[in-house]
């Protein structure tokens, strides 16, 4: 069993719009991944400046980031981390999503001990059209060569399942549960998601309500069990 989780960090900012990036270190320690994809979590002026505490994080958790460029913690915003010792097998790749603001993908193919699966870390534009056609990108990625179990996870921006990226996805990766993320003082909105293909490789789906998540964003991490079985 694997423990994967997706949560946009607001650009560092906590709940109530201070820069205080070190209160995201605090929450990613409590959420005990195995592998966490991150929304807004690269410095958009200064990418070659960390925003996170890489060491104390990894300290902490065991968790590294999968550079997708030298010298820079993320891609378009997206950071994805996995526990040390995880094999990497492909990647990770970047994957231009397109629309106005510098929206992307990160694309791996890793083996976390209990077989090979290949993760897409998303966080989707505003309009609904364009998600969909993001979410077309995402779906090609994913059928790509070889053929692996695949792990859909991020902000998809996305609140009905009839519309925009999950009129997309859904007929591929299944109906997702409804777990409320947003804002993270009341949580009401399921804007977050962990998808997978074939489906059913999800078996639970939770978010990571704690006082120290409400305080550190305005998104809750959403967390998820993943049993990729034989």
């Amino acid at each position: 069993m694997m423990r994967v989780g997706s949560w946009n960090i607001h650009r560092g900012r906590a709940a109530f719009g201070r820069f205080r990036p070190e209160l995201a270190t605090e929450v990613i320690a409590e959420l005990g991944c195995d592998l966490l994809a991150l929304q807004e979590a690269q410095h958009y002026l200064a990418r070659g400046r960390p925003m996170l505490e890489e060491e104390a994080i990894r300290g902490r958790t065991g968790l590294v980031p999968l550079r997708v460029t030298a010298g820079q913690q993320g891609f378009r915003s997206n950071i994805l981390m996995a526990r040390e010792g995880a094999r990497v097998l492909r990647g990770p790749v970047g994957v231009r999503l397109g629309g106005m603001e510098p929206r992307g993908a990160i694309m791996a193919d890793l083996d976390l001990g209990d077989g090979p699966v290949r993760v897409l870390a998303a966080h989707l534009s505003l309009g609904a059209g364009r998600r969909a056609m993001q979410a077309r990108v995402l779906l090609d990625a994913m059928r790509e060569w070889p053929h692996l179990p695949a792990l859909i996870l991020g902000d998809l921006n996305e609140r009905r399942l009839d519309q925009g990226a999950l009129s997309v996805l859904v007929p591929e990766c299944g109906m997702p549960p409804q777990v409320a993320t947003f804002p993270s003082f009341r949580p009401m909105l399921a804007l977050d998601r962990v998808l997978s293909h074939p489906q059913g490789l999800v078996t639970r789906l939770w978010a990571h309500d704690t006082p120290a998540a409400r305080r550190a964003s305005d998104h809750l991490p959403l967390m998820a069990e993943v049993a990729l079985g034989p």
